[in-house]
């Protein structure tokens, strides 16, 4: 049975854990395969609202195995603080799959990394400070520090005492913090074995014995496409993999395992933090959108910066991954307006580009060439159907189709599962 991918076309925020909690209907194992607890998304199912950081949106489902796989870094805190908030919700045993590769986040990796944004000042990447990048760092640099030495604090401490004695140096003499104890470090880690121990495995042979046994496989991405370590705005990205190609390599299936890819997108833009935005509303039509969206980060309540949809990032995604179908989100959002605009190529130095240009200084620079097309403004969050829709919001959606070059099959008309129309 061929695995379907879930992934962010845009920078984030674009609604997944709403639409993996509705695929995860006719899924037997979600898995997440990338990031750590610096995405967040929220889903609403049953009259229960769960903020999900690492826990993948299939968790909310007691038949389903729901997996963090081995492309992750895991802050063994934050795992344990969504757990029990799961259980507080009524899931006293989710089903879940740790994977024992996945890396560790330590308490150095949180100080750097707010050390690291504190100093770069103005030129700052806009980190959520929790330690991601720093922990992939380690990843690369093989001196980190894995879920599996949970299972050994013999071998935790060992290895913990080698990444110390670097980094008590680098937070002491270049940063001017105090040194971190390696006593008081495994004593706390200590405890957070005992609690994750029993749901630590082998993540990438429980994928693929489900798919020989021909089990339907969501894999999940955090953060979009524009947030990828190799093909996103640089240096303002994410330190992992959020595209197709990292759903193999972080979840350790073969690409032939592959067969259905979605792109879930916003029907209007949004980014949290710094970086290149070239439709960016810093005006009263951006900020109908921020409060009609309510959008704001999960994971950090920032305020998102919105605008209007931009059809050469979403072209560019759908070349990247190669995606099947995309599933459009809050396109309720746009309902005030009576117009709208659709950014369909952009102009720098007298030259346009139908494409996303491949030079930093272009994209910086660039201004977006917009089509302008009719609002509805009609409150859409009721249409249980296509044909429901206004004809202006039907257009809309076809435009969108036209210029991204992948189906819309799904459109999300409000936050529950229920305010899904399927096409």
């Amino acid at each position: 049975m061929p695995a379907t991918i879930l992934i962010g076309t845009q920078w984030g925020d674009e609604g997944k854990g709403k639409v993996t909690d509705w695929l995860a209907n006719e899924m037997d194992l979600v898995v997440r395969y990338q990031g750590g607890h610096n995405a967040g998304h929220t889903v609403i199912a049953d009259g229960h609202e769960l903020k999900l950081h690492l826990l993948p949106s299939g968790i909310l489902h007691s038949n389903i195995t729901s997996v963090i796989a081995s492309g992750l870094v895991i802050d063994p805190r934050a795992l344990i603080k969504e757990l029990d908030e799961v259980r507080d919700i009524g899931i006293s045993e989710p089903n879940l799959v740790l994977s024992a590769n996945a890396h560790l986040i330590m308490p150095y990796h949180r100080l750097l990394d707010q050390a690291s944004e504190l100093k770069l000042g103005s030129a700052k990447i806009g980190t959520t400070g929790l330690g991601i990048g720093p922990a992939y760092t380690d990843k690369a640099s093989r001196v980190g520090l894995r879920v599996q030495d949970l299972l050994d604090m013999k071998i935790f401490r060992e290895k913990l005492e080698v990444a110390l004695a670097f980094k008590n140096q680098v937070l002491t003499k270049i940063y001017d913090t105090e040194p971190l104890d390696a006593g008081e470090i495994v004593a706390e880690y200590g405890e957070y074995a005992g609690r994750l121990r029993g749901v630590i495995g082998d993540a990438s042979r429980v994928i693929n014995e489900a798919l020989d046994n021909d089990k339907n496989v969501l894999l999940e991405g955090a953060q979009g496409m524009m947030l990828d370590l190799d093909y996103g705005t640089y240096p303002f990205v994410t330190s992992s993999s959020p595209i197709a190609g990292g759903a193999c390599t972080g979840a350790g299936v073969s690409p032939l395992r592959i067969k259905r890819i979605i792109g879930i997108a916003k029907a209007y833009t949004t980014r949290v933090g710094s970086g290149p935005f070239p439709t960016e509303l810093e005006d009263e039509t951006g900020e109908t959108m921020r409060k009609v969206g309510c959008e704001f980060g999960t994971t950090t309540g920032r305020a998102r910066r919105c605008g209007w949809f931009d059809a050469v990032i979403l072209k560019y995604t759908a070349t990247i991954n190669g995606l099947t179908e995309i599933a459009l989100t809050k396109l309720d959002v746009l309902s005030p307006f009576e117009k709208l605009k659709i950014c369909v190529g952009y102009e720098f130095e007298g030259k346009s580009y139908e494409y996303m240009p491949y030079h930093q200084t272009v994209f910086h620079g660039a201004k977006p060439i917009y089509e302008e097309v009719e609002g509805w403004n009609i409150d859409i969050s009721d249409a249980d159907s296509y044909e429901k829709l206004p004809k202006a919001a039907q257009a809309y959606v076809d435009r969108l189709e036209e210029l991204i070059g992948a189906p819309i099959t799904m459109i999300s008309v409000g936050p529950s599962r229920e305010q899904t129309i399927l096409r």
